[in-house]
């Protein structure tokens, strides 16, 4: 059986707005954040996206798993791709800079001295505020929409059926699978299976997760065929199919949907035209360097 993302109705204003207009301004609103690296820029759209979230009504308990994984992933790639490899897509963090810590290491005959400079800072610092921005833009959606509203939202949006159904299946296989893996783990566990216990290498480790990894994958496949054969069954996809569920614009959907047209183009003017919203950092931050 599948399952859906923990929703319940908190009777907010995002709520009230139709899902499809709330999609068209979280990818007009992407599109705008990925024209800059500037962080006065970037900075907007961070107090834009927070203010979407204090609208959602959201509790910490709610969203502290995924805010772990979100926090965990963006600094891990920004401290290796920025801090220490210097990779970040722009001329002036990859020129060299203005050291603040720099160290000589000798790892079986290689010379590695990974550097820290201000201009890889700040940089790091530009990036954190972007990806955040981004991920918060989208992680209110699942806990703030109706599950039975997918599919028919992604139709609404202009993706064929087949296409939407698959964006809905897609929205639930997250949830599927965690519920899947805590049956398995703690069916495991009823028989013995110690998961803290694990010891070994790396490929022994791996050898010795089988107990769960193999039940939760072969159940993933057997799953997915069932539900492949049940919509062949219904003869789905021959057609246009009809939804349930039906949803109309408002005036307020209007408008939100006008006011992220209206940031992209501003977005793109500024970026185009004004040359504004490259790599910057302010003249004070050099007293960072040794």
């Amino acid at each position: 059986m599948l399952v859906t993302w923990k929703y319940h109705p908190r009777n907010s204003l995002l709520e009230k707005l139709d899902p499809r207009a709330r999609w068209f301004f979280s990818f007009l609103v992407l599109f705008s954040i990925i024209q800059f690296w500037d962080v006065r820029f970037l900075c907007f759209f961070f107090a834009l996206v927070m203010t979407q979230y204090a609208l959602a009504r959201l509790t910490w308990a709610e969203t502290r798993r995924v805010w772990t994984f979100i926090l965990i992933m963006v600094i891990g790639i920004v401290a290796l791709n920025t801090l220490f490899t210097g990779r970040g897509g722009t001329t002036e963090v990859l020129s060299g800079g203005h050291i603040i810590w720099r160290v000589e290491w000798n790892v079986l005959g290689l010379s590695i001295h990974p550097t820290i400079t201000v201009e890889r800072v700040w940089f790091a610092f530009s990036q954190i505020v972007r990806m955040i921005s981004i991920s918060t833009l989208f992680l209110i959606i699942p806990f703030t929409m109706d599950p039975r509203l997918y599919g028919v939202t992604f139709r609404g949006m202009g993706i064929p059926d087949r296409f939407a159904f698959s964006m809905d299946l897609a929205f639930r296989f997250v949830p599927t699978l965690a519920r899947d893996f805590s049956t398995t783990l703690d069916a495991q566990r009823a028989r013995g299976y110690e998961l803290d216990k694990l010891e070994g290498g790396v490929v022994a480790q791996i050898r010795k997760m089988a107990p769960l990894v193999v039940p939760v994958t072969m159940n993933a496949i057997l799953s997915g065929e069932d539900i492949t054969n049940a919509m062949d069954l219904r003869c789905f996809g021959l057609r246009p199919r009809t939804w349930v569920h039906k949803l109309s614009y408002v005036r307020r959907d209007y408008i939100l949907i006008a006011a992220g047209v209206v940031i992209l183009i501003s977005s793109i003017v500024l970026k185009m035209a004004f040359h504004v919203g490259d790599f910057w950092m302010p003249a004070w931050a050099l007293t960072w360097a040794r």
